[in-house]
């Protein structure tokens, strides 16, 4: 391929992309907020520095964090003429340095990697002999990533205090993590973060691999760079090697894997670690419209980090972000279904439609209001509430049951099946996989609910069935249905955020002012995911809870307090009106 001339890769930049494209040397930071085209700012200055001989292709390695991204810079820059230029995710680039060094400094083939940690965890218990279900194995291997991403020994993790899986003791949590690296390296296995340790530790004890890997790869460009984490960092710096030639890019108030370790003050503390760095602002949104950029800006108003986006788009014609209540779950979920319908007549492809929640759970009704109205849907980045483990086991459970159980109430009859698979009416209280199994079976309690009077057991089962054989999958031209951390990156024509209320988001086991924070730059990333509608709601009630739900206080802080302000609707309930 041609490589394109300098002047023409800068045609078409703002005058801040092109001042972030023409920063070729040095430490760059570019804060780039939501829709400003950033990724389009980053791959034009690679290319401009390729074609203009300030780069060589094969020394730039630009990092990012999700194949996907990764794919997407590849492309991007093979049309620009940079293709030579190596686009990794850090486990990409760290496992290609592995493989080509192991041999030569350790001897051998480099050790197998693990698919996931969840049997080699279960093999943990039972040499432990404790009893575990798949949720809490699941649980403790997030608690290890955890670990491992945030640089800790298990001696200072167990000197962290983390909240414990349910059920499990702090001692139990440290006890099965040096067990599962006692069989991992038994086995001489690795995971896929001692992937990046074992290289960011081949590079700090042999000069040799240094070396190399110096002379290999001058040039980096880091994008998404306030998800990184303390090992990513460390593993940067290393690749860096006290050189300044960095240019990281990302926005602090789209850090929404904290959970996971991602750091955003990496991101925010670059210019006090380059004094003489250029640091330049992309606030130009050229994604949504003016009502939209201006709803995302009053909810990070104040926050650290926060940019203040400026919408290109004319607000001409564009209405206002529709805000409505709804009875309760069902009722929001049919209420958005028939607005789908609507939007899809007057000529919005259902692929530029998109569904996006807190937790996958809240799939379920939508799923069923949908499909009932004959809407094409695809889920992103998770299973069909239907096809989940807990939902398929709980549903042979329930129908073996009730072969045999007649006459009882439908509640308890459900009830009691579901409790024996580890429901309980008191959701338990941290995140993790423990939490959403209970989601999942609480929501098949929900349905007990929606079901018709003098639905029998058998009757409840039979439909249950039903639901689960007819989801086929969906035409291409499909509206999405997604979680607000797999929507990240994304953007569609029409967006609703639904069940925007207190316990949902922010979700209620946020407790802490940074957990609360991270919830409203979820909400954040929601809301810029909008390119020219959206629609926020939420619902009073929930099942069979007494309690009443209020909406989410970040609904407060965006302004919308009274029932008929400009562009602003109401459902069943006076928007500006709190509960107590």
């Amino acid at each position: 391929m041609n490589v394109a001339e300098p002047t023409d890769l800068l045609a078409g930049l703002d005058d801040d992309q092109r001042v972030a494209a023409e920063a070729l040397r040095g430490p760059v930071c570019v804060l780039a907020g939501a829709g400003t085209g950033k990724t389009r700012a980053i791959t034009h200055r690679i290319a401009h520095g390729v074609a203009s001989g300030t780069y060589a292709a094969n020394r730039v390695m630009a990092l990012t964090f999700t194949n996907r991204a990764a794919a997407e810079l590849r492309g991007r820059l093979r049309t620009l003429g940079a293709g030579g230029v190596a686009a990794r995710t850090f486990h990409a680039a760290a496992l290609s340095q592995l493989n080509y060094f192991w041999p030569h400094t350790v001897g051998g083939i480099m050790p197998a990697l693990i698919p996931s940690k969840g049997k080699m965890l279960g093999h943990a218990a039972e040499r432990l002999r404790l009893k575990l279900d798949t949720a809490t194995l699941r649980d403790i291997a997030a608690e290890v990533e955890w670990r491992k991403v945030s640089g800790l020994s298990i001696e200072q993790y167990a000197a962290a205090n983390r909240p414990a899986p349910q059920n499990l003791t702090a001692d139990q949590v440290a006890a099965m993590q040096q067990a599962y690296e006692d069989l991992k390296d038994e086995r001489r296995q690795l995971d896929f973060e001692d992937v990046l340790l074992a290289c960011a530790g081949m590079i700090q004890t042999e000069p040799a691999v240094a070396m190399q890997v110096h002379e290999q790869y001058r040039f980096f460009v880091v994008d998404e760079y306030q998800d990184v984490s303390p090992l990513q960092q460390q593993l940067l710096e290393l690749w860096i090697g006290g050189r300044n030639d960095v240019c990281v890019v990302g926005d602090a108030s789209q850090t929404i894997y904290s959970f996971a370790g991602a750091r955003s003050d990496f991101l925010l503390d670059f210019p006090a670690r380059y004094p003489d760095a250029t640091v330049v602002r992309l606030e130009q949104n050229y994604r949504s419209t003016p009502q939209i950029v201006d709803t995302a800006n009053r909810l990070m108003r104040g926050r650290p980090g926060a940019l203040s986006l400026h919408a290109s788009r004319s607000a001409d014609s564009h209405r206002q972000p529709d805000i409505r209540s709804y009875s309760n779950d069902m009722a929001e979920a049919r209420a958005i279904a028939q607005s789908v319908l609507e939007q899809i007549a007057e000529g919005t492809k259902p692929e530029h439609i998109a569904i996006l929640y807190r937790v996958n759970v809240q799939s379920a009704a939508l799923e069923t209001a949908l499909g009932d109205a004959g809407v094409p849907y695809l889920l992103r980045g998770s299973k069909r509430f239907f096809d989940l483990p807990e939902v398929r086991q709980a549903i042979m459970a329930l129908r073996g049951a009730s072969v045999s159980i007649t006459g009882e109430p439908l509640f308890k009859s459900v009830s009691d099946v579901l409790r024996s698979l580890g429901w309980t009416q008191v959701a338990p209280e941290a995140a993790g996989a423990v939490r959403d199994k209970w989601e999942s079976l609480n929501a098949i309690m929900g349905l007990v609910d929606q079901a018709a009077p003098g639905t029998t057991f058998r009757q409840f089962t039979d439909e249950l069935l039903e639901r689960q054989a007819g989801h086929h999958e969906p035409t291409v031209s499909a509206v999405t249905l997604a979680t607000l951390h797999s929507a990240k990156g994304l953007e569609w024509d029409a967006v609703y955020l639904l069940g925007l209320s207190e316990g949902l988001v922010p979700i209620s086991y946020a407790k802490s002012f940074e957990q609360v924070d991270e919830e409203r730059r979820l909400l954040y990333v929601g809301i810029t995911r909008a390119r020219s509608k959206l629609f926020m709601s939420w619902a009073e009630q929930s099942g069979r809870s007494p309690q009443p739900r209020e909406r989410s206080r970040f609904l407060t802080e965006i302004g919308i307090r009274n029932p008929g302000a400009a562009g602003v609707r109401s459902g069943s309930q006076t928007l500006g009106t709190r509960r107590s």
